[in-house]
């Protein structure tokens, strides 16, 4: 190690250390994930706004307009914290424990089976018109794509790339 880098000179050349490139890689993808999530998290709040949520909902009957909204409340709460683990705590999310793998393909299977959702689901279902509409739910689609590929390979290769 050189004197530079904090080491004890022992006369003999000591190449820097190589950073793990696909753990780098990795690691900004899952930070990227986690923004997206958090973006998408605060799209959603004009959801129900554009999708007249609130003229819907009043139809339902209490209790099922009260659970609507709960299962609403627990999703964005999914986004939210996804994105903020994401963002705050990459690292532990790719350190190869048993929990980070875990919660690391939790995450995976949810934005797969969002995506599969959006294709067996909602096919058919009217849609506002307008391109508008269509770029949102193309970038939907590809952001639940991106998800479902990072956070299964931070479940796959999380310990392994980040040299753990």
């Amino acid at each position: 190690m050189s004197p530079s880098a904090g080491g004890a000179c022992d006369g003999r050349y000591h190449p820097p250390r190589r950073q793990n490139t696909s753990a780098n890689l990795l690691r900004a993808l899952v930070v990227a994930a986690g923004a997206g999530q958090l973006a998408l998290a605060a799209a959603s709040l004009a959801i129900p706004r554009v999708l007249g949520w609130r003229e819907e909902t009043a139809r339902l009957r209490p209790l099922t307009h009260r659970v609507f909204w709960t299962y609403a409340g627990y999703i964005l709460g999914f986004h939210v914290t996804f994105g903020l683990v994401s963002v705050l705590a990459p690292d532990l999310l790719l350190d190869g424990s048993p929990l980070a793998t875990g919660v690391a393909a939790f995450i995976a299977v949810y934005w797969g089976a969002r995506l599969v959702i959006q294709f067996a689901w909602f096919r058919g279902v009217e849609v506002p018109a307008g391109l508008r509409y269509r770029l949102a739910e193309a970038a939907l689609v590809a952001l639940f794509v991106a998800l479902t590929l990072i956070y299964g390979a931070a479940a796959w290769f999380g310990g392994g790339a980040a040299g753990r």
